[in-house]
């Protein structure tokens, strides 16, 4: 006897009412066009909390072609390695976009841009990492390649929501279709290199607490979501 999961069969409603609802409702409201302009040089400050630019290493960026292809997808990225007092660093990139109504035009996943770059990649998971009393859902990664050891956690935000890939991301776009709205988004992603796992880690959630305690508010949940209260 062949066993369903609920999980499974919630996944298969999603995406059957959301195509469903692209087909009937064509949402054309763009969520974007009703706020300020997200723009990641100016949002993203230089330096905060003991973290500067450091530009000597720069995060993994995609070949050409394929950097082509996001180009047309994204409307902006942004791409940083900070450097703190201790030495350590850790490499940002963001990719923002204005049309996350579907698989096609969504922020791609980390999983595929580093195994497209020929890194071996490993998932550990989904976790939660609390700011200032909230929990931020977040997917940790393991990057290898040759003796380079990158682990990588990211986010992705739907409007001003906090999520990940696979059913929140999808229950998110159908909330905004099913309102007639196109919502933005973008992908949040942090790595480092140099440490080992666990101490790779908790310098990116000092990087991010630190990061997201200094962040404009206007903009704040934009970029970490509003996440749920602990």
């Amino acid at each position: 006897m062949i066993r369903i999961r609920p999980a499974a069969v919630v996944m298969f409603l999603a995406m059957c009412a959301l195509s469903v609802s692209a087909e009937n409702f064509k949402p054309s409201e763009r969520v974007a066009d009703q706020k300020p302009k997200i723009d990641l040089e100016a949002q993203v400050p230089l330096e905060f909390g003991g973290w500067v630019i450091d530009r000597s290493i720069i995060p993994i960026a995609p070949s050409p072609d394929v950097q082509a292809s996001l180009d047309e997808l994204y409307s902006a990225t942004l791409a940083r390695t900070y450097r703190n007092a201790a030495g350590q660093r850790v490499m940002l990139s963001i990719a923002y976009g204005s049309d996350q109504s579907s698989e096609a035009t969504a922020v791609h996943r980390p999983e595929f841009c580093y195994s497209a770059q020929g890194f071996r990649v490993n998932s550990l998971g989904e976790s939660a990492l609390t700011l200032q009393g909230y929990n931020l859902p977040i997917q940790r990664l393991i990057a290898s390649q040759g003796q380079r050891l990158e682990p990588i956690t990211y986010w992705i935000t739907i409007d001003e929501e906090a999520t990940l890939p696979g059913i929140g991301r999808k229950l998110e776009q159908l909330r905004y279709g099913l309102q007639g709205k196109i919502a933005d988004g973008m992908l949040f992603r942090v790595s480092t290199v140099g440490l080992d796992e666990a101490a790779a880690f908790k310098v990116q959630e000092e990087f991010v607490r630190s990061l997201y305690s200094v962040f404009d508010t206007n903009f704040r949940n934009r970029y970490f979501g509003t996440a749920k209260k602990t």
